[in-house]
């Protein structure tokens, strides 16, 4: 891991919105499209971003591509996660986020069962 990778993955608001949802669960593009109301392409992008700097990891289930933190990451970067998941949650944007994801989350709703695809 590239520490200035990590911080230019990170320097934007939409990947740290992205990284904020996975620091609680694993979810499919289809969540964070629907949680974040954005699109499949830019939520896409952004997850390659936070994937090719090490931040998060994919597991392929069938059509679904599932993205959660990677746990090296974490080991590797304890105090800056430690740092980011303690600050996130206090701004209005994040608070609006995990309000939409509990509500999501709430719902029960499958990639599946989307009207959009996943990747």
């Amino acid at each position: 891991m590239n520490i200035t990778g990590i911080f230019k993955a990170l320097c934007d608001e939409n990947r740290l919105r992205i990284f904020n949802l996975l620091s609680q669960d694993t979810l499919c593009v289809c969540d964070i499209e629907t949680i974040l109301n954005m699109t499949q392409s830019n939520v896409s992008r952004h997850l390659n971003k936070l994937k090719s700097e090490g931040v998060i990891t994919c597991e392929k289930k069938a059509q679904w591509a599932y993205y959660k933190i990677d746990d090296n990451f974490i080991k590797e970067n304890k105090l800056l996660y430690d740092y980011l998941i303690s600050t996130l949650r206090n701004y209005p944007q994040f608070v609006k986020d995990n309000e939409n994801y509990k509500k999501h989350k709430e719902s029960n709703i499958s990639c599946e069962q989307l009207t959009k695809g996943c990747e």
